[in-house]
């Protein structure tokens, strides 16, 4: 009886040690609907690959995640997958905890991926990280206030002229208590608008053929922006909620029917029309309004990829590698692009969607993609690359929000750019 005994036991050890799996930290930017997903498409990978468990970690916010992901490195425990914002990929290629996704054996076949979001991420030829979630800026329209104000909906803002002609229609048909437009005071925004007008952000090529040593904010691009945002504000068009970055702030004055127009990123489209249709005012999608006589250059892709730690074995390299292709494979980026709006960064999905007629059907998820698809390729709308990027985000919205407060263009913009500079300059003194 004790030879049976004993030998269950070894059996029982020998088989708890078949089943032990290697756990895979994913940090993430998520919450709700869209952290659901993500834990979804982990508990279907988890459960084709046994010897493994995808754990998804939702932080708070991108920059949570990156500083969370730094702080592990360093006490020697850093997640194998990061998601991290697209202005985070120079301070990530630089900090060394990462290995560029091609670099890891194995297929990692970038051909399917659409050229402008893939660009982003490829830094001196090298694709450092598996695109996400990739979107860019559009305006939304409440419908109901355009008719109020005698206005076309399917005739929208084209450039920053005809966005203050149709607010003066509106204040002009005796609606004196909304506002006409609303977006959150971002960055993402102002750079976009940059790329619009063919202007890098920073010198070098936008840091893409050297790294950035200085940052474009006294530029004449950059000062048609911001005196349009001054403009709009001083008349009373222009409304967010006092604080900077609230998305969701701006968002709800604009679900709640205080304004006509609002700008966001096409990752809230699902939500907005939603939104509109619920609210019986109907909400549509337009291109981004750019500056007066410039011609339409294109956007830059925001969002998030997928980045692998260097400092994990390679096993764990590889099967995060392989988990964060399964998450972005063809099917998923449909389901994905469906539930949020954000693009679906493969050929293969758009294709697909194009066939079973989802652009036709659904108006307001195609206007982003043709902007991007409609985007020339150049410096100014790769995006910029520079180590300090959250940090200068923040110098450039608090520039701003001194204009709204009163201060002039030149001097805000002035002192943004000395802060921004001294902040390049601070960062570059490591890698000298």
């Amino acid at each position: 009886m004790k030879r049976i005994v004993i030998l269950f036991s070894l059996l029982a050890m020998l088989g708890s040690t078949a089943l032990a799996q290697t756990k895979i930290d994913f940090f993430e930017a998520f919450s709700t609907e869209r952290l659901q997903w993500i834990k979804d498409r982990a508990a279907e990978w988890n459960k084709q690959n046994p010897n493994y468990e995808i754990v998804v970690t939702p932080k708070a916010s991108y920059r949570d995640v990156l500083n969370a992901a730094v702080l592990g490195a360093r006490q020697g425990n850093p997640p194998a997958l990061v998601q991290l914002f697209e202005v985070g990929s120079q301070q990530a290629k630089d900090s060394g905890l990462f290995i560029p996704a091609g670099d890891i054996p194995g297929s990692f076949d970038t051909s399917d991926y659409i050229k402008p979001v893939l660009d982003y991420y490829t830094i001196g030829g090298t694709v450092n990280s598996i695109p996400f979630n990739s979107s860019n800026a559009v305006m939304f329209v409440n419908n109901a206030m355009m008719q109020k104000a005698g206005l076309d909906p399917n005739n929208p803002p084209k450039t920053y002229s005809d966005v203050l002609n149709d607010c003066a229609a509106l204040r002009a048909a005796g609606d004196t208590q909304d506002s006409c437009i609303t977006f959150a005071l971002h960055s993402w925004f102002y750079e976009q608008w940059m790329a619009e007008q063919n202007a890098p952000l920073v010198n070098n090529d936008n840091g893409r053929s050297g790294r950035a040593t200085q940052v474009n904010l006294t530029s004449d691009a950059s000062l048609n922006i911001v005196n349009w945002i001054k403009e709009l504000n001083d008349k009373g068009y222009y409304t967010y909620t006092g604080k900077l970055e609230d998305w969701n702030g701006s968002e709800a004055i604009f679900t709640q029917g205080q304004a006509m127009f609002h700008i966001d990123s096409t990752s809230e489209v699902n939500a907005i029309t939603k939104a509109g249709k619920d609210g019986g005012w109907g909400a549509t999608t337009a291109e981004l309004p750019i500056a007066d006589n410039a011609p339409r250059e294109g956007v830059v892709i925001g969002g998030a990829s997928l980045w692998i730690a260097k400092g994990v074995p390679q096993d764990v390299q590889q099967a995060a590698r392989d988990f964060a292709l399964y998450m972005t494979n063809t099917q998923n980026m449909i389901s994905w692009h469906k539930l949020t709006g954000y693009f679906p960064v493969r050929i293969s999905s758009v294709n697909q969607l194009d066939q079973e007629g989802w652009f036709r059907d659904n108006p307001n998820y195609a206007v982003a993609f043709k902007q991007l698809l409609n985007t020339k390729s150049s410096s100014a709308t790769a995006g910029a690359l520079m180590g300090p990027f959250p940090q200068v985000r923040t110098i450039i919205e608090e520039g701003i929000q001194k204009v709204l407060n009163g201060a002039s263009v030149d001097s805000a913009m002035g002192q943004a750019e000395k802060l921004a500079n001294q902040a390049l300059q601070q960062y570059n003194s490591n890698f000298q």
